[in-house]
């Protein structure tokens, strides 16, 4: 699994910090997501979670493999 994030039309709603926070965080500086690693196999469906989440699509999720 592959986790795209684009800060060009991240909102900083935090719907994926909340969903995933081991995977996600919001910049200090202007609120933004942050990928903060890429997730484990286990941690698949809390992250697709989180992507399904943003309110403006800034996040996807590509299976690699």
């Amino acid at each position: 699994m592959r986790i795209n994030v684009d800060r060009d039309i991240c909102c900083g709603a935090g719907m994926c910090v909340l969903t995933a926070p081991d995977i996600f965080d919001q910049s200090d500086e202007d609120g933004l997501v942050v990928l903060r690693r890429q997730p484990e196999a286990a941690e698949a469906d809390v992250a697709r979670e989180a992507t399904q989440l943003c309110p403006t699509g800034a996040i996807s999720v590509a299976d690699e493999g």
